[in-house]
């Protein structure tokens, strides 16, 4: 893994798989999610079909910049954009993320990517198409939302387990975690796999 120092200050921690001179996927993550969150074995298989792959943790996340002491009431955003709650200052919204990935694929001299994003990353990339056109190829938005109150909502037992506090206790929040993965698919959930996945990333950044 590699970290790139953006124009805004903000700092991108990377990873790369496959050639840059092969056409280029850019792959978002979640809301909390990791670069990690990527299965390593899919950038593989993605690589040797050709393609150039970049994962990477969005600020405030995982190596990225952290920016500390600017406290944000999550709930009261999610209640603001999903449920037509009063509205929330916060720090930075989509469009700085969708700037910092511009800046990402700036750095890497990357003139035009196929941008995929999942849950929060897929409302990123959705941002990315309308402020960045010309800077992307195609769009892949996965269980994810357009930002719209009346669009896409989620479950109310969907949304109580994406804003609840990840237990402190390490098997708590293995077992918290491998629980969770229900929500991105409940046809193809696999209990044992989500917590093979929870041990790997636990133990990848513990």
């Amino acid at each position: 893994m590699a970290r790139v120092s953006l124009p805004s200050g903000i700092e991108i921690e990377f990873e790369e798989f496959g050639v840059r001179s092969d056409p280029t996927v850019l792959l978002v993550s979640g809301f909390t999610s990791q670069l990690l969150g990527w299965d390593e074995g899919l950038c593989h298989e993605l690589a040797a079909s050709g393609r150039h792959v970049i994962r990477f943790d969005n600020r405030d996340v995982g190596l990225s910049s952290h920016l500390d002491g600017q406290a944000v009431d999550v709930e009261a955003v999610f209640n603001a954009t999903f449920f037509g709650g009063d509205s929330v200052e916060v720090p930075y919204t989509l469009s700085d993320m969708a700037a910092d990935a511009i800046g990402l694929i700036d750095a890497l001299d990357c003139e035009v990517v196929d941008a995929v994003g999942v849950s929060m990353g897929g409302m990123i990339v959705q941002t990315m198409a309308i402020e960045h056109p010309d800077r992307l190829h195609s769009v892949v938005s996965v269980m994810s939302t357009t930002g719209d109150p009346s669009v896409g909502r989620s479950a109310p037992e969907a949304m109580e387990a994406l804003l609840a506090p990840p237990p402190t206790d390490r098997d708590a929040y293995i077992d918290s975690s491998s629980r969770w993965a229900i929500w991105a698919s409940k046809r193809y959930y696999d209990a044992e796999r989500a917590r093979r996945k929870s041990l790997w990333l636990e133990s990848s950044v513990g």
